[in-house]
């Protein structure tokens, strides 16, 4: 049976509270290792606070799960602050740090922490600083590639750190791309950021962005842009497999827990060779434009 484990990343949209219990009360069911939860992009979603995440943590501590709670990818206010100490502090789960302030209140406590995506780590000095930190796992940024990914693991074996963290890699979901102190969301509606009320929840896996060509091209949710193909590296397990030690689906509403069984299904069938969604995009993986699929690109764009 393969090793390499499968996470459920944080939902990174807003959801009604309702919606997001009946998503972990199914993922607690499910075969997935890790399940992260908490608020990676607006503070100003509060259906779930800081609280209600922990008492979900119980839930799923008990069914046997491990927890990670994950933290704003964008600190820009002190209200921020204030929301990123109560989760850093929360002394039950351990924290995903997508900001570098999430980072220094670990190291300032004695924290460990999972180094999320949304850090810009993109060689093996700055993992060995973060190692020095306290980071125990590190989830590489979504844009970058396997060869990317494979020379920074050969670059860390050289430093003799390979083997004091876990790599964890973002597989399945709509990829975050960027993030601003603008509401994408709240500028669609015309409303203004500070009286936004939330309108992203009316858009449970984003608002799809078209060019004039009608060429679909981005999802807006909040601050953060996305992909607007989702990315799926099952076309790639094998390899994926042989270079993550998790790897990690983006919740997209209950039917991720059926993605994440097949993930699991196919992980332990060694005959399994893969397969190509035309609907999803491994073009970073590959080194090429995101939005590219597996197979097609004439490589061009490295």
């Amino acid at each position: 049976m393969n090793q390499t484990k499968l996470s459920l990343g944080p939902i990174l949209y807003c959801w009604e509270k309702g919606d997001v219990e009946a998503f972990y009360e199914a993922a607690k069911s499910s075969t997935a290792d890790v399940i992260y939860l908490g608020e990676a992009v607006c503070h100003k979603r509060k259906e779930i606070l800081i609280p209600d995440w922990l008492e979900l943590a119980k839930m799923l501590k008990v069914a046997g799960k491990e927890v990670v709670l994950t933290t704003l990818a964008l600190i820009d206010s002190n209200a921020k602050m204030v929301d990123l100490r109560k989760a850093v502090l929360n002394g039950e789960v351990m924290i995903e740090a997508n900001d570098f302030a999430a980072v220094n209140l670990c190291y300032e406590h004695g924290l460990p922490f999972v180094a999320g995506h949304a850090l810009n780590v993109y060689n093996a000095e700055t993992l060995e600083i973060l190692l020095k930190n306290g980071m125990t796992r590190w989830c590489m940024p979504v844009e970058l590639s396997r060869e990317w990914l494979t020379n920074i693991l050969t670059e860390a074996n050289a430093r003799g750190i390979r083997d004091q963290f876990e790599v964890e890699l973002f597989s399945y979901g709509y990829l975050p791309l960027a993030y601003s102190a603008r509401c994408f969301s709240a500028r669609a509606e015309k409303v203004s950021k500070a009286d936004c009320e939330t309108c992203c929840i009316h858009d449970p896996v984003g608002k799809l962005v078209e060019t004039q060509e009608a060429e679909a091209i981005f999802r807006i949710n909040g601050i953060q842009t996305q992909s607007a193909r989702c990315y799926d590296l099952l076309p790639v397990l094998s390899e994926v497999a042989e270079l993550a030690d998790y790897i990690r689906l983006s919740p997209l509403g209950l039917e991720t827990v059926d993605v994440l069984e097949n993930y699991r299904e196919k992980l332990n069938n060694p005959l399994y060779s893969g397969e190509t969604n035309p609907m999803s995009c491994q073009g970073y993986w590959e080194g090429t434009a995101g939005k590219e699929i597996a197979g097609e690109s004439n490589h061009t764009n490295r």
